[in-house]
C-alpha cells in the first residue's frame, strides 16, 4: 500500500455519525483518528435554573434509544440530591422497566445491525423471504423480541421512550397490573427464540480482535444489577458510585465533537458495555439464564472486543429470566405514593448501565431545589479511545489486506462496541487565558 490517507467520511449502521482518518506512511498507520461528528447540545447547561422535578424527563431526550437509562440515572442523581429513599416496590418496577429497555435495545443492535455482519450481507433488507431461511428466523425472532422488551417498558413506566409514569420519588402512575400475567406468557414462550440468538452469535467465525483493555461496569454482591452497585474495573478496584468521576481523567480530543475518558488507576482506555459486564459479573446472572447458556458462558472472561456482541444476547436472556421472577412475585400496592420531602441542598450522583456501558448524572441542587450544576458522562464517550487503539491495532495488523477490507472490518469493530454517537457529545469546558 502506497503512502498516503484513507479518509471515511460516514460509519454506517451505527446510531449517529462517526468517521475516520487514516495516515499511511512507508507501508506503516502512523496515524489513526475516529472522529465523532455530532454536534453539542447543551442539555447540561440548559436544565440549570429548572426545578429538580422537571429534570430527569427533560434530561431522557439525550438519547431516544436510551430514553430510559437517562431518566432512571437523572432520577438516582435527584433522589440522591435530596436524600430520598424509594421504597421496595419503586426499585422493582424500575427494574422490570429496565429489563424491558435492555430487551429492546440489544435486539435493535444485534439483529439490525450486526446480524447482516453474522450472515454475511449488506444490511437486513438483503435477508431472505423464505421463512426456513436461518437469517429470515433470526430477523423474525428479533420482531417477537424487540416488541417485548417495548411493551413491558409501555406497561410498566408508560412508554418505551420519554415514559411519563416514573417521578422523583416513586411513580405518578402505578402499572396495570391485570397485563403482567400476559408478560409472563410472553416472556416464556420468548426464551427459546432468544436461545436461538445466542447461538447464532456464539457460532459467528469472525477472526478475533483481542487486545487487553481495562474493563468498568457496575457490580453489586450477588446481584446482576444494571441500576445500583458500585464501580468495578479489572484489578478489583471497587468505586462508590459518587466517586466515580473523581477516578475518571477527562482528555479532550480535539478532531472528534466528543470528550474521551482515562481511569485514574491505569492512566490508560477502557472499555465499558455488556463485554465488561460479562466479564466481571457473569456468576451473578439469573440461575436459570446460567443454566440455559452455560456453553455460551465459558467464552468469557474474554478480550475479543467482537464478543461484546455475544455478551448482549446473554443479557437479553438474563433480563427476560429477571423479569419473569419480578412479574411472578410482585404484589403491587396501589395506594403508594411518590416519596415527597422538602427541597435542600444538596450534591447527588446517578449511575447505571446503560446498554452501552456506564452513564453517569450528577446534579447540584440549591436549597429551594432548583438545580445548579449538572453533568453527563455517556457510555460512547468512555468507550472513544478505546476504539479508536482498537482501529489502531486492527489497521496496522493487517494494512496488506487493502482499503475495501480494511474499510468493512473498521465498521464491524466500531459496531461491536454498538456506539451511540448522537449522545456521546458534551460541552466542552472553556479556560479563557489573558496574558
Amino acid at each position: 500500500m502506497h503512502s498516503g490517507e484513507i479518509t471515511i467520511d460516514s460509519i454506517t449502521k451505527i446510531e449517529g455519525t462517526a468517521g475516520l482518518k487514516v495516515t499511511v506512511a512507508d507501508g506503516k498507520v502512523t496515524d489513526l483518528k475516529f472522529i465523532i461528528k455530532d454536534y453539542r447540545r447543551f442539555y447540561t447547561d440548559t436544565v440549570k435554573g429548572k426545578p429538580v422535578v422537571a429534570v430527569p424527563s427533560f434530561l431522557s431526550r439525550i438519547c431516544g434509544t436510551c430514553s430510559v437509562a437517562h431518566l432512571f440515572a437523572a432520577l438516582e442523581a435527584i433522589e440522591k440530591s435530596q436524600g430520598i429513599t424509594l421504597s421496595q416496590q419503586t426499585q422493582l418496577l424500575r427494574r422490570l422497566a429496565y429489563n424491558g429497555l435492555m430487551i429492546r435495545d440489544h435486539a435493535l443492535h444485534l439483529y439490525f445491525f450486526v446480524l447482516p455482519d453474522v450472515l454475511g450481507i449488506d444490511s437486513i433488507l438483503d435477508i431472505s423471504d423464505d421463512h426456513d431461511d436461518p437469517g429470515h428466523v433470526l430477523l423474525h425472532d428479533s420482531f417477537d423480541i424487540k416488541k417485548l422488551g417495548t411493551d413491558i417498558t409501555d406497561v410498566v413506566i408508560g412508554a418505551a421512550i420519554h415514559a411519563p409514569f416514573p417521578t422523583v420519588g416513586g411513580f405518578l402512575k402505578l402499572p396495570d397490573d391485570s397485563k403482567f400475567p400476559e408478560l409472563i406468557d410472553r416472556l416464556e414462550k420468548i426464551r427459546p427464540q432468544v436461545l436461538r440468538g445466542i447461538k447464532a452469535f456464539f457460532d459467528w467465525h469472525q477472526p478475533p480482535l483481542v487486545r487487553n483493555s481495562d474493563y468498568l461496569c457496575l457490580k453489586k454482591e450477588n446481584d446482576f444489577n444494571f441500576i445500583d452497585g458500585e464501580v468495578v474495573n479489572s484489578t478489583g478496584r471497587r468505586v462508590p458510585e459518587e466517586q466515580f468521576h473523581d477516578f475518571l481523567k477527562s482528555v479532550v480530543i480535539p478532531y472528534s465533537q466528543s470528550e474521551g475518558y482515562v481511569f485514574s488507576d491505569v492512566h490508560e482506555d477502557y472499555l465499558v458495555g455488556a463485554l465488561a459486564r460479562l466479564n466481571l459479573n457473569k456468576d451473578n446472572l439469573n440461575a436459570r439464564t446460567k443454566q440455559d447458556a452455560r456453553e455460551f458462558l465459558g467464552v468469557f472472561p474474554s478480550n475479543d472486543v467482537y464478543h461484546n456482541n455475544l455478551a448482549q444476547a446473554i443479557e437479553i436472556l438474563h433480563c427476560v429470566d429477571d423479569a419473569l421472577d419480578i412479574l411472578k412475585s410482585i404484589k403491587l400496592d396501589h395506594t403508594e405514593k411518590p416519596v415527597r420531602v422538602p427541597p435542600r441542598a444538596g450534591l447527588g450522583v446517578g449511575v447505571v448501565e446503560a446498554p452501552r456501558g456506564i452513564l453517569y448524572h450528577m446534579a447540584k441542587v440549591d436549597q429551594k431545589g432548583i438545580i445548579e450544576d449538572y453533568d453527563v458522562i455517556v457510555p460512547t464517550s468512555q468507550n472513544q479511545i478505546n476504539i479508536e487503539n482498537d482501529l489502531k491495532k486492527y489497521f496496522n495488523d493487517n494494512l496488506a489486506k487493502g482499503e475495501e477490507t480494511l474499510k468493512l472490518e473498521a465498521e464491524k469493530i466500531i459496531r461491536a462496541y454498538d456506539p451511540c454517537m448522537s449522545c456521546a457529545t458534551n460541552f466542552l469546558k472553556i479556560e479563557w487565558i489573558r496574558a
